[in-house]
């Protein structure tokens, strides 16, 4: 029987891949051949670290240089892992586009709404990036608003209402009725209609035709529109006190009353905006998760520049 001491050798290690198909770090590696320290991986290929270091001293001489955290604190830690998130999502964006044959497309930034729907660093970097923009058209583009978003239709309730309207002899001619077809009743009661028509007004939305319902007068067939608002005078508005002086005025001393603040006139959107501004919320919001998929799939981070809220990381507690 052979001793331990005269025991084989155990196998030598697995050459490691070559320098041009690199792997994502083990823990503790923050450094690649070839490239020196990095940043973070992107589908396995290394980042330089050089890209951030570059991007914190572009910010540190720009216009906001004042508002940025001193350097060596935790905030400054912080904002150098934030940056980090930035920098790989344009990579990640960038060797996607790449892939896809997908040219760099130039646009505006974000509104302050649409970027807090896309979340910082996404807007950050599609702000920052044309191929970010690129795969963001590319990836949305079949995408639809949520039945869910959807504003309901309005249905008719009781009060005046526009009714279009037309009594037919037989079912056959009521059912090949169209909305031309119709007379206008003008601005009527719907409670003022046959009972059966009424009901089955109120139950579809407004310019629904509705029929043929039939009662012992024959086939009706009809829609109802919104009807005028109503032209009851309401009571005005109550004018708020003046507020109490901080001293007592003197005998015969007018406080005047404050002035009233003009309030902003907001212009009623039009349907056909509002179902726009819910399709770029749904592209946003099919971005924002497209992006959490592939981060967690292709981006590997180094120790130091944890995503800002990794609970791991020493920097991410509250101050209070």
């Amino acid at each position: 029987m052979t001793s331990h001491s005269q025991a084989q050798p155990l196998a030598a290690p697995t050459a490691p891949p070559p320098v041009d198909v690199p792997r994502p770090p083990a823990t503790g590696a923050a450094a690649a051949p070839g490239v020196g320290q990095v940043m973070g991986w992107v589908g396995g290929r290394p980042v330089p670290r050089e890209l951030l270091d570059r991007r914190i001293a572009d910010l540190r001489h720009g216009p906001l240089k004042a508002a940025l955290p001193s350097p060596g604190t935790a905030e400054a830690r912080q904002l150098a892992r934030w940056l980090t998130q930035v920098v790989l999502t344009e990579v990640l964006c960038e060797t996607t586009a790449r892939a896809e044959g997908l040219a760099p497309l130039e646009g505006p930034p974000l509104d302050r709404l649409a970027a807090v729907e896309l979340g910082s660093i996404n807007a950050a970097a599609y702000n920052g990036s044309p191929w970010v923009r690129a795969v963001f058209e590319h990836v949305t583009r079949a995408t639809a608003v949520p039945a869910e978003w959807r504003p309901r239709p309005s249905r008719p309730t009781a009060g005046t209402h526009n009714v279009r309207h037309r009594l037919f002899s037989d079912r056959a001619a009521a059912e090949r009725a169209t909305a031309d077809d119709l007379e206008s009743l003008g601005q009527v009661d719907l409670a003022s209609l046959p009972a059966a028509l009424a009901e089955s007004l109120t139950s579809h939305p407004y310019g629904t035709l509705v029929g043929p319902v039939q009662d012992r007068l024959g086939w009706h067939v009809a829609l109802a529109t919104p009807g005028p608002a109503s032209t009851g005078r309401s009571a005005p508005a109550a004018t708020a006190p003046p507020p109490s002086p901080t001293r007592p005025p003197d005998e015969g001393e007018v406080i005047p009353p404050m002035p009233e603040l003009p309030q902003p006139q907001q212009r009623p959107r039009s349907p056909q905006a509002a179902s726009a501004d819910l399709l770029q919320a749904a592209r946003r919001r099919t971005f924002a998760r497209w992006l959490d998929r592939m981060r967690a799939e292709k981006v590997a981070l180094v120790p130091g520049l944890e995503h800002p809220g990794d609970p791991r990381q020493p920097d991410n507690h509250h101050k209070h």
